[in-house]
């Protein structure tokens, strides 16, 4: 079978890259020159533990292709796969923008039967858009389907996620579409991956839905954090026995300063101006947003009441990617850090593994180093933002030793208070500041 891929943006990429794993032959479409040239050579524009020996292997095997041009992504494809942005609008909603002119492209390339996917992050109604402005725009009366199929990649973990999911979800309007889809998924079947059929809106709303309850699972722990510095209770020892209960699980019980990346902001708040569209007030979607962004204020208010003005005072910076494996510092936690202890005059040094360019860009002020040492030299406060693994293991007693001053921020709680305590450091994490200490 030969599919399709319109968009090469991480969603897009790692579908493709895995699909032609499966044996599937793909084509991946952008209108970014530079970035097809890359691909073309094997070279993946963004960090994705795996990804680039995938797309390599299947470049050599003939199964994968890159083209700037959509029409060859349609002409020979059986199904085609939108992957472009759905970028947020100011009042939170997803511009469609994308989805429209990608959907007029497909229109004049169209000479056969197809099933026209979204695979991006839309809101629910846009299947319908995208037939009607693919019905509009064809030259001849031809059949066609569609369908959502929504992704649950994690960053960092995409290729697993893709190869191994916990369920695919396929949206249609008719079995034959279905039957396209499920033909394609084939080799996941071996694994007993559960399949979920049902209508387009009804997959369209599944992916907000998902996102959305998995950042209230976070924004709820990290009020329980909260609660726990105040009264000295131990959110860790919360979360596991909150975790150990069927109905709730332990993953995303984590505390931290606030979510970020590319799925969690942006779909809650496009959740939250659906409900508005149609009369419906989410609030506890929305109060998860406005926890989310207490959080990340919670955690500069903690670093300016310890050491009052941070002017000329050099603080390290460690972890800058929203989570560990990926470069992606999209409303990373660090970001608004970065921002708001430059408006304080504070001396930034800042250290990661694979993001240090990507926040160049947006804060060129700051100094870099992928050396943790030389960032800690000398630093009044180190604040630990990302919990990558060279951050977890650090020699503690050098660092100390380095330090002008001894406070450390964990704000992922990699550490324990009690070792950090006896090592001599002034020590703040999340939600387990216990009286004891």
């Amino acid at each position: 079978m030969h599919i399709g891929i319109i968009g090469t943006g991480y969603v897009g990429l790692v579908t493709g890259a895995c699909f032609s794993e499966f044996g599937v032959f793909v084509t991946c479409v952008d209108r970014d020159e530079k970035k097809i040239s890359q691909l073309k050579k094997g070279i993946v524009p963004f960090y994705e533990p795996g990804l680039e020996e995938l797309v390599r292997r299947n470049l050599r095997e003939g199964r994968l292709h890159f083209s700037t041009k959509i029409k060859d992504a349609v002409e020979s494809s059986l199904a085609v796969f939108i992957a472009v942005g759905t970028p947020p609008r100011g009042d939170g909603s997803a511009d469609l923008k994308y989805i429209k002119e990608v959907s007029k492209e497909i229109a004049k390339y169209m000479d056969s039967y197809k099933v026209i996917v979204t695979k991006s992050t839309v809101p629910v109604g846009t299947g319908k858009k995208i037939k009607d402005w693919i019905s509009k725009n064809l030259k001849k009366d031809i059949e066609f389907d569609i369908a959502s199929n929504p992704e649950f990649l994690r960053e960092g973990s995409a290729i697993e996620d893709f190869m191994r999911p916990d369920r695919v979800v396929i949206g249609a309007e008719s079995p034959q579409a279905v039957a396209i889809l499920k033909d394609l998924y084939r080799p996941l079947y071996l694994i007993e991956t559960p399949f979920v059929i049902t209508n387009i809106e009804t997959a369209e709303l599944i992916k907000y839905a998902s996102n959305s309850f998995l950042a209230t699972k976070i924004s709820f722990i990290n009020e329980m954090a909260l609660l726990c510095d105040k009264i000295g209770a131990d959110v860790h020892v919360v979360a596991k026995a909150m975790g150990l209960d069927r109905r709730i699980g332990p993953k995303f019980l984590h505390p931290g300063p606030g979510y970020g990346g590319s799925c969690f902001p942006k779909d809650t708040r496009a959740l939250i101006s659906i409900g508005e569209s149609l009369g419906v007030e989410l609030k506890i979607v929305s109060a998860v947003v406005q926890v989310n962004e207490r959080q990340k204020r919670t955690m500069v208010e903690r670093i300016r009441s310890v050491m009052g003005t941070l002017k000329g005072r050099k603080v390290a910076i460690l972890g800058l990617s929203f989570k560990p494996n990926t470069n992606d510092i999209r409303e990373a936690p660090s970001m608004y850090i970065i921002g708001e202890l430059l408006k304080e005059g504070a001396k930034l040094y800042a250290c990661d593994p694979v993001a240090t360019e990507d926040m160049k860009a947006v804060y060129p002020k700051v100094k870099y180093t992928k050396d943790v040492y030389k960032a800690v030299k000398d630093a009044e406060a180190v604040v630990l933002v990302t919990e990558w693994n060279q951050f977890r293991n650090m020699d503690l007693r050098r660092v100390k030793t380095l330090m002008k001053k001894p406070n450390f921020f964990d704000l992922r709680n990699v550490y324990e208070p009690e070792r950090m305590a006896s090592l001599g450091f002034n020590y703040y994490c999340v939600g387990r500041n216990l009286k004891m200490l």
